[in-house]
């Protein structure tokens, strides 16, 4: 069951309006993802350049358990 991510993130908040395509840095899969999803995204990616690895690790969570093929394509 996907998770709110209102509950899991409080305060995040969603700019994008349409799925957007987000690319793996180095390996350059791209991988479409919901607004939702690109919101969750660009917190974990915020907490890994800010050390917050218990935010990174919140994220990479959250989308082993709600989108798990992004997970792999992206984050993995």
């Amino acid at each position: 069951m996907k998770q709110n991510i209102f509950d899991v993130f409080p305060g995040i908040q969603i700019f994008d309006e349409a799925p957007v395509v987000v690319k793996n840095p180095f390996s350059g899969v791209g991988f479409t993802l919901s607004p939702e999803e690109v919101a969750v995204y660009d917190y974990l990616k915020g907490c890994e350049m800010l050390g917050d690895y218990t935010g990174v690790q919140k994220g990479i969570d959250w989308f082993i358990e709600n989108n798990c093929a992004a997970y792999m394509a992206l984050l993995d």
